[in-house]
């Protein structure tokens, strides 16, 4: 999959001290990217749209 052009950014609840983060690139036509911050250069899950949106609602509802 490319990923050439993903703008990766952080969720605005993770810290600022380098701990253990996730980053998502939803700029990209058709899929959402998400990686571990500490290793950017390593491997990428994708989900596709909906995958992603579905996984967001699920995760506030236990919020």
């Amino acid at each position: 999959m490319d990923l050439t052009g993903a703008k990766w950014h952080k969720s605005t609840k993770s810290g600022s001290n380098g701990g253990d983060c996730v980053e998502v690139a939803d700029n990209l036509p058709g899929v959402v990217g998400v990686r571990d911050s500490k290793d950017p250069t390593g491997p990428v899950l994708t989900f596709g749209p909906a995958a992603w949106r579905a996984f967001l609602a699920r995760v506030a509802e236990r919020a």
